[in-house]
């Protein structure tokens, strides 16, 4: 009976303690936007390059009934999504075999380990000499930003696995599929979890940033346009775009890692 109340306790907590985290989450970009409009309101900063949250907001309802800003959030979504499958499937089974195969991670690492540094906003005028000024150039520089981090942790993830596992897998004569599904994905999942993570940001920061040079529609299409003609409230609200895009990308990779890993334990 005992065990039954603290259990009950010990979920009570974890559900205030849950509920705490979501208002805080809240509450943090509310408080920052309302000390933004009362500096904005009193003085204290120039509206000329910060307006007012008020102004940003009119001018995102007005883009959003013109049409415009759901044209080019779609388009963005589009990129991310297809440039996220494309490089982020190939490194997640790299990276595993690259975790499993000791021959494979010596011959793969020192290729990682030299390109990774490389900025990747740096190599776009060599995508678009390849794939040109369509849809492909965009696609691609999100997955080159995607595969790195997802296949750097998806190996950390294996690495960190107890060999006896592995040692075990092979003593019942596991194939190489049965030991990537059963053995080296399964644990390495919190480590390809973050990755994915990592992944996602940096790939949402890099379609913005093809975006703005090679393509004319796509939320970064619309914030440098914005800067061209001075129009300082339409350039936030791209900025304000990304950054609620961001935000969801988050809570929705939060509540597929809960789901995927329910035995990882929050603090």
């Amino acid at each position: 009976m005992s065990a039954i109340t603290i259990e009950d306790v010990g979920e009570r907590r974890r559900v205030a303690a849950k509920r705490r985290d979501i208002i805080i989450n809240i509450a943090s970009p509310l408080g920052l936007l309302f000390a933004w409009q009362a500096a904005a309101q009193l003085g204290l900063i120039d509206v000329r390059f910060f307006p007012a949250p008020s102004s940003i907001i009119r001018a995102l309802i007005g883009i959003a009934k013109s049409g415009e800003l759901w044209e080019n959030t779609s388009i963005s979504l589009q990129r991310l999504v297809l440039g996220f499958l494309l490089g982020g499937i190939p490194a997640l089974i790299l990276g595993i075999i690259m975790g499993i195969s000791r021959p494979i991670r010596a011959f793969v690492d020192p290729l990682i380990a030299a390109t990774y540094p490389i900025p990747k906003s740096s190599i776009l005028p060599l995508i678009l000499l390849i794939f040109g000024l369509g849809e492909m150039s965009k696609v691609m520089m999100v997955a080159i930003g995607v595969f790195y981090p997802i296949a750097i942790n998806a190996t950390a993830g294996v690495l960190q696995i107890n060999r006896v596992y592995i040692d075990v897998g092979r003593a019942f004569k596991a194939n190489p599929y049965e030991t990537f599904r059963t053995i080296a994905l399964p644990g390495a999942l919190p480590f390809i979890m973050t990755g994915v993570k990592l992944g996602a940001g940096l790939g949402l920061i890099l379609i913005a940033i093809a975006e703005m040079v090679g393509a004319k529609s796509g939320i970064g299409y619309m914030i440098w346009s914005a800067w061209e003609t001075f129009s300082v409230e339409r350039m936030y609200v791209g900025l304000f775009v990304i950054a609620i895009i961001g935000f969801v990308m988050t809570l929705l990779l939060n509540e597929l890692e809960r789901w995927l890993i329910p035995w990882k334990t929050e603090a």
